[in-house]
């Protein structure tokens, strides 16, 4: 089978909205290839065992699972990170949480404190906190302390394999994995200026659509409504693990220091009146890319 002839047949094989991607990709994850080099190497034939593996590939993509938990890879931020079915696939709505937290850090010249340090809570992957830590290592040739946060322990492997593939090996020694329920690992010490978070807050009956393409991303990180660490199920329409994330703030947030978060676009204005009654005065909503309302930065006072 030549490259041009695995393509048509990817093709014919694959009914998802990107088909034509998906068939490149996986060609590329399996050939090392880029798309370039595919269009200039049709010809070629595939070896025996690429020609298995892309066999392989495309029965896992006609199942429903993405093309991400297939090669193990997934861009963020314009970062190459590891991922497997234990943990979330970064999407790019998410850069704004990245996006908003960096200016956060300039902002404030968090970067200028020898003892600035910050948290991602639920890190899955580690892109959020990964991604920040790198842009602040490439303006500033530094990086501070980066708590890495998770109820998962296979979660928290993938974020350490990613940690180990993408900072520089001079950096590595400032992550602390942690694993816990939210920011209980803490224990309350209020010394925090600077949270962030991607936390599940889908709504269960949501979360039950979702998954049933196949797409095999964990319920642990989509759930808003099932907390695990307090073994409960709420019928809060997702917000049930932001609600209590947002009061672990409270405790440990210094004056003016800052939690920003993820929610889904039906849930914002909601996650910023929760803390508004939870005693924070200030918050601001921001859109993703597109425009529907996606991350809340809520500020203690």
């Amino acid at each position: 089978m030549t490259i041009f002839e695995a393509k048509q047949f990817g093709n014919k094989e694959i009914n998802s909205p990107t088909t034509s991607l998906d068939v490149n990709c996986i060609l590329e994850y399996i050939t090392g290839f880029s798309k370039t080099q595919l269009l200039l190497n049709s010809k070629n034939e595939l070896s025996t065992e690429q020609e298995s593996d892309f066999l392989e590939a495309i029965k896992k993509r006609q199942t429903g699972l993405p093309i991400a938990y297939i090669t193990g890879h997934k861009e963020f931020y314009g970062y190459d990170f590891f991922v497997t079915p234990d943990v979330l696939i970064p999407k790019p709505d998410t850069e704004i949480l990245v996006e908003k937290t960096l200016e956060v850090i300039w902002n404030n010249s968090f970067y200028k404190n020898n003892d600035f340090f910050f948290t991602d809570v639920c890190t899955g992957s580690g892109c959020v906190g990964i991604s920040i830590a790198l842009q602040i290592i490439e303006k500033t040739n530094s990086c501070p302390k980066v708590f890495l946060t998770d109820i998962s322990p296979k979660a928290l492997e993938i974020a350490k394999k990613n940690v180990n593939h993408l900072i520089p090996k001079e950096f590595q020694n400032q992550f602390s994995f942690l694993q816990g329920d939210l920011l209980t690992v803490f224990e309350n010490k209020t010394n925090h200026n600077l949270i962030v978070s991607n936390p599940p807050y889908i709504p269960s009956y949501m979360v039950d659509e979702l998954l049933m393409d196949g797409r095999n991303e964990p319920r642990l990180a989509l759930d808003g409504d099932f907390d695990s660490a307090i073994n409960k199920k709420s019928d809060e329409e997702g917000l049930a693990i932001i609600k209590r994330l947002i009061e672990q703030s409270k405790k440990i947030l210094l004056q003016n220091g800052t939690l920003i978060l993820e929610t889904g676009e039906y849930n914002a204005k909601k996650t910023a009146q929760i803390a508004k009654e939870m005693g924070f005065n200030s918050t601001q909503i921001y859109k993703d890319l597109a425009e529907q309302l996606r991350v809340v930065k809520i500020i203690q006072n």
